[in-house]
């Protein structure tokens, strides 16, 4: 089965309702384990323009928030379905999520 890691970053309140999200929709299982993911905080960076409605931070200014970056993963089959989840459940009015194919034990 063809594999996708998912990274997306939230603010840390986020976490839990995005990897539910993620569950929900097909993503982060490993067997009889759901809601698997790695976690990590580092701080998010971004300028919105004076259009934009930020969920945080304030336009038309650079602004440096604590986030957490969530990888996870998903079939190829999923990922359209746990983009939409994360973008459903996400605050943010953009966020930022990278797709990227993953090998498996036999692709070696």
């Amino acid at each position: 089965m063809e594999r996708i890691l998912i990274v997306t970053t939230a603010p840390a309140e986020a976490v839990e309702p995005l990897l539910d999200a993620i569950s929900s929709a097909g993503g982060g299982a490993i067997g009889a384990y759901t809601h698997c993911a790695f976690t990590n905080p580092g701080t998010g960076r971004f300028k919105p323009s004076a259009e934009a409605k930020p969920h945080i931070g304030a336009k038309e200014q650079i602004n440096a928030v604590d986030e957490v970056r969530i990888e996870t993963f998903c079939s190829r089959e999923a990922a359209k379905t746990v983009v939409a989840a994360i973008r459903a459940a996400h605050p943010y009015e953009e966020p930022v999520i990278y797709l990227l194919p993953l090998l498996g034990e036999d692709d070696l």
